[in-house]
């Protein structure tokens, strides 16, 4: 459904992704893991064309979408979750899912509101009189009313504490039975380890290696080469 390859892609003149590969399967929930600064980020923002690729493909559902604009690429059905939430602090809830919609879907907006109930409860609220697991949950919300096929997930569980982290997985892993395909970067093996399917593990802009789930919890050795500093 989605696959890179040999991608290539700078911030100004800095060389961040030295031949990226990778690729999701529908209905799969990949990850996509490593230290700060590996390109983890930066991979999400070449697929949605926020960032200057020099080389190589990215395809979605057999379609190169490289030179495609961002906004092109949101409608092919390509959903994506910015690290820091990002949310309109000055709208509500209700207002946030709303100009994130691009039919005005009842029946899909309803369908997301039962998945995150907790906001279903806060749509009066603005973003700002939120939790941060609120906030969490309402910038993937907003992204899902458009009916994505696949989303890219950047550190959902970032700066959450334990028991809201809890909450979001247990979000997300509904969001995978439903059948959403998602790439999900994630620097909390615990949390990688119930959610993916398979996860890629980065290091100086490439993959270096897969791991098991197991794997990431259990051999210290790839703990402390790829994520100990």
């Amino acid at each position: 459904m989605l696959r890179l390859n040999n991608v290539h892609a700078y911030y100004g003149i800095s060389h961040i992704l030295l031949g990226m590969n990778l690729d999701v399967n529908k209905g799969e929930l990949v990850t996509l893991l490593g230290r700060n600064g590996v390109g983890k980020t930066t991979t999400l923002k070449s697929i949605m064309g926020l960032v200057s690729v020099h080389s190589g493909s990215i395809y979605y559902k057999d379609q190169n979408i490289l030179k495609k604009e961002p906004y092109a690429i949101f409608r092919l059905g390509l959903g994506y979750v910015p690290q820091g939430r990002r949310i309109f602090n000055s709208l509500t809830v209700a207002e946030n899912i709303r100009i994130s919609s691009l039919s005005q879907n009842e029946n899909r907006i309803e369908w997301v509101l039962n998945i995150f109930p907790s906001l279903k409860k806060r749509l009066k609220h603005r973003g700002n009189e939120l939790s941060g697991g609120e906030q969490q949950m309402l910038a993937i919300a907003r992204v899902l009313v458009s009916n994505p096929e696949l989303i890219l997930l950047d550190e959902p569980s970032e700066g959450l504490a334990p028991l809201l982290i809890g909450v979001v997985i247990d979000r997300i892993q509904d969001l995978k039975k439903s059948g959403l395909t998602m790439l999900l970067v994630e620097s909390n093996l615990v949390v990688a380890s119930n959610l993916g399917d398979r996860h890629y593990i980065m290091e100086h802009g490439v993959v270096a290696c897969q791991a098991e789930s197991q794997q990431l919890l259990k051999d210290h050795d790839l703990q402390k080469k790829y994520f100990k500093l």
